[in-house]
C-alpha cells in the first residue's frame, strides 16, 4: 500500500509537469528491476507497482500501454501461481483505466487470457475470468475492434484440444456474433473447420455452446445469403458430413442441405464430394433416422440443380453460359477439377483451391458440371457391396437422371457402366432390379446413342442394338409378371 501510495504520488507529479520521460523511467525500473526480476517478492512487488502507476496515469496510460503490458505478461508464465495471479489482478487494473486504449493490443491480450483459460490453479482461473469479462465489455462497446487482424489468432486457437480454452474460444465468438458492427460471417471459412472439431468435444457444456454458435451463423447465413462464401466452405462440409459423431454429422448435413438451397448451383461444381457424403447416409436405420431424412432433401436438392443445358457443353470450353438461377445469388466461375484417377472427395478438396468469383443473380453465370466425378462417385458406390438398398436405388434414381438431363454427356461412360448395371439385375432387392431395368432401358432407347456424326456421342460408339443383355431369371421372371 505505501509503494502503491508512493507511486501514484510520484506519476502524478509527473502527468502535471508533462515529464513523458520520466514516466518512461518509472515504467521501466518497475518492469526490468521488479516485475522481471528473479525473486518472486520482487515480481510480486513490480506487478503492484505497475498497476499503481496505470492507475496514476489515468486516461494518459493509453500512451503507455505496451511498457505497461508486457511485462505482466510475461508473469502470466510464472511457475508460482500466486503471481500469476498478481499478474491478472495488476492487468485487471491496466485495462480497467485504459478501457478502449487496449483494443491495438487486443492479440497478446487474448493470447495470454487463452492460456490462462486452461491453468490449472482455481484462483488463477478465476482471476483471468475477470479480466476476461472486462476486455469482453470494452469489445462490445468499441467499434474499433481490428477483425482482420484478430482472425489468423482465432483461426490458430480454435485448434486447441483443451476443454477449458475451447470454452474460452467458443465464449468469444459468441460475444463477436453478438456485435452489431462485427461482421463475423465474412470470416466464417476461416474457423468453420473448426468450429466442428469444437462440437466433438466430450464436453456437454461446450458442445452445446458450439451448437449455439454455429446456429446463430446459420441463422445469419439464411438472413444474408448473398453476402455467404458458400463455396469456400463447401468442402468443410463434405468432410464432416462423413464424421463418425452424430452431432457433427447431422449438423454437417443440415448446413448442406441449407447450402445447396440457399446457393443453387453455384455447389454444382462440389457435386462428387457431396454425393461421397450423402449416399451412404441414406442406407441408415432408425437410430440415425434424422441424418438420413437430411441427406435425402441434400441428395433431392442436387439432383435438381442437373438441367438439361448441362449437356449442351462445348468440350473445347471449361464451362458454359447459363441464366442465372432465381434461387442462387452467387455463382461460380471456375469447377473443381476432373479426374479419372480421383475419389469425389478429393476432387471437393481440389475444388476448394480453385479461384472464385461471384456475380449477382441478375447476371448470368457460369457453372460447370463435373459429370466424371459424379459418375465416377456413383460408380464407386454401387460397386461397394456393403452399401444398402436405400443407396443402390439412389445411385440408379442419379443414372436414370444423367440419362434424361444430360444423355450425350454421360453416354460416354455407358461401357464403362455396363459391367456394373448389368450384375446389379441379379440384387436381392425388387425395387434396386426395378430401377436398374428403367436406367438400362433408358440407355437402349437413348438418342445420344443413335446419333452418327454429332457431338460427344461419337468418341463413345456405343449402340445400344449391339448390346446382348443377359437378364439372370429372377429378374426375368419378375419383368414378366
Amino acid at each position: 500500500r505505501v509503494l502503491s501510495s508512493s507511486l501514484h504520488r510520484l506519476v502524478r507529479e509527473f502527468v502535471a509537469q508533462n515529464n513523458a520521460s520520466q514516466i518512461k523511467h518509472v515504467i521501466q525500473i518497475l518492469s526490468q528491476e521488479f516485475a522481471l526480476s528473479q525473486h518472486p517478492h520482487s515480481r510480486k512487488g513490480g506487478l503492484i507497482g505497475l498497476a499503481a502507476c496505470s492507475i496514476a496515469l489515468g486516461k494518459d496510460s493509453g500512451l503507455y500501454l505496451k511498457e505497461l503490458i508486457e511485462p505482466v505478461l510475461t508473469c502470466f508464465n510464472d511457475a508460482d501461481s500466486r503471481l500469476r495471479y498478481y499478474a491478472c489482478e495488476a492487468l485487471y487494473n491496466i485495462v480497467k483505466v485504459a478501457r478502449g486504449s487496449v483494443l491495438p493490443h487486443f492479440n497478446v491480450l487474448f493470447d495470454g487470457l487463452s492460456k490462462l483459460a486452461a491453468d490449472p490453479d482455481p484462483n488463477v482461473k478465476s482471476g483471468s475470468e475477470l479480466l476476461d469479462r472486462l476486455l469482453k465489455d470494452i469489445v462490445t462497446e468499441s467499434n474499433q475492434f481490428d477483425l482482420v487482424g484478430f482472425i489468423p489468432l482465432l483461426r490458430e486457437r480454435i485448434y486447441s484440444n483443451n476443454q477449458y480454452a475451447r470454452q474460452f474460444i467458443i465464449s468469444w465468438i459468441l460475444v463477436l456474433e453478438s456485435v452489431p458492427d462485427i461482421n463475423l460471417l465474412d470470416y466464417l471459412p476461416e474457423i468453420l473447420d473448426g468450429l466442428f472439431q469444437i462440437l466433438g468435444d466430450n464436453s456437454k457444456e461446450i458442445r452445446k455452446m458450439c451448437e449455439v454458435a454455429l446456429g446463430e451463423f446459420l441463422k445469419e447465413i439464411k438472413k444474408n445469403p448473398s453476402s455467404v462464401k458458400f463455396a469456400e466452405m463447401a468442402n468443410i462440409l463434405v468432410i464432416h458430413c462423413q464424421a463418425a459423431d452424430d452431432l457433427i454429422q447431422l449438423t454437417a448435413m443440415c448446413w448442406m442441405r441449407e447450402f445447396i438451397q440457399l446457393a443453387g448451383r453455384v455447389m454444382l461444381p462440389y457435386s462428387s464430394g457431396i454425393l461421397t457424403a450423402v449416399l451412404p447416409c441414406l442406407s441408415y436405420d432408425d437410430r440415425k433416422k434424422n441424418i438420413k431424412e437430411v441427406a435425402n432433401v441434400c441428395n433431392q436438392s442436387l439432383m435438381k440443380l442437373v438441367i438439361p443445358e448441362d449437356d449442351e457443353m462445348d468440350e473445347a470450353k471449361p464451362s458454359t453460359t447459363l441464366p442465372a438461377e432465381p434461387t442462387s445469388e452467387e455463382s461460380l466461375s471456375k469447377p473443381e477439377a476432373a479426374s479419372s484417377g480421383e475419389s469425389g472427395l478429393v476432387q471437393a478438396n481440389r475444388a476448394l483451391n480453385q479461384p472464385l468469383s461471384f456475380l449477382c443473380s441478375s447476371e448470368r453465370i457460369q457453372v460447370t458440371l463435373n459429370l466424371d466425378g459424379i459418375v465416377q462417385v456413383l460408380d464407386c458406390q454401387l460397386h461397394d457391396t456393403s452399401i444398402g438398398m436405400m443407396t443402390r436405388v439412389a445411385v440408379l434414381k442419379w443414372f436414370y437422371h444423367l440419362y434424361i438431363k444430360t444423355p450425350r454427356q454421360v453416354f460416354r461412360h455407358t461401357d464403362s457402366l455396363f459391367p456394373i448395371l448389368l450384375p446389379t439385375l441379379s440384387d436381392e432387392s425388387d425395387e434396386v432390379i426395378l430401377k436398374d431395368l428403367e436406367v438400362l432401358a433408358e440407355i437402349a432407347s437413348s438418342p445420344a446413342g443413335q446419333t452418327e456424326g454429332q457431338g460427344p456421342s461419337d468418341a463413345s460408339d456405343v449402340r445400344p442394338g449391339s448390346v446382348e443383355l443377359h437378364v439372370p431369371a429372377r429378374a426375368s421372371q419378375l419383368n414378366s409378371s
